[in-house]
């Protein structure tokens, strides 16, 4: 077993078996919260699955371990965020948003109406942002959502809420409106 204990090896084969599958999303998650920036995302997955490894045993929640992730990293970043604007280093959410999205051009609407989307998330408050990211994107419930950020549930329900509104305003995208137009348009092709 090359020196290690036999259990370590059983622990190692268990996390990997239990964790891997969640990889992705726990990126997807870290990119977000942190506005783009890979480098300091993947370090934060990385540190998130060192710390869910060295804690494997005693982790309380048996079966799937993808909200005990998904707390260890948010809790991660709020640590490194704290650290950051104790030190004063934090950039401009839109800089970072600008610089990761290059210029479309060619009247592709779609890719502009994701551009703009992926801009208004960004200025979106940290709390609002991370309840969108892990409801909508994560699939999370709103209990396991609540479980991972140290809230009540009806805080999630609110700042969901509060964040969907959010991005209609700065997005500029009216549901009642935009079924309307596509009603018209369809009607003057007939």
């Amino acid at each position: 077993m090359n020196g290690r204990p036999a259990f370590f090896a059983d622990t190692t084969a268990n996390f990997t078996t239990a964790v891997e599958a969640h990889i992705p999303g726990l990126r997807r998650f870290a990119r977000a919260l942190l506005r783009g920036d890979y480098e300091r995302a993947d370090d934060l997955v990385q540190d998130t699955l060192e710390r869910a490894l060295s804690s494997w045993h005693r982790r309380r929640v048996k079966g799937d371990p993808r909200g005990w992730l998904y707390t260890i990293l948010y809790h991660r970043f709020l640590t490194d965020r704290g650290r950051r604007n104790r030190r004063s280093a934090f950039e401009r959410p839109t800089a970072i948003v600008e610089r990761e999205l290059s210029g479309v051009e060619g009247g592709q609407d779609s890719a502009l109406e994701y551009r703009d989307l992926l801009r208004a998330f960004a200025i979106l408050p940290e709390e609002q942002r991370s309840v969108l990211l892990l409801i909508g994107v994560e699939d999370l419930s709103y209990e396991e959502a609540a479980r991972v950020l140290g809230v009540p549930i009806g805080t999630v329900m609110s700042r969901l809420s509060r964040g969907r509104e959010r991005l209609r305003r700065l997005t500029g995208y009216k549901p009642a409106e935009k079924v309307r137009q596509t009603a018209d348009d369809l009607s003057s092709v007939a």
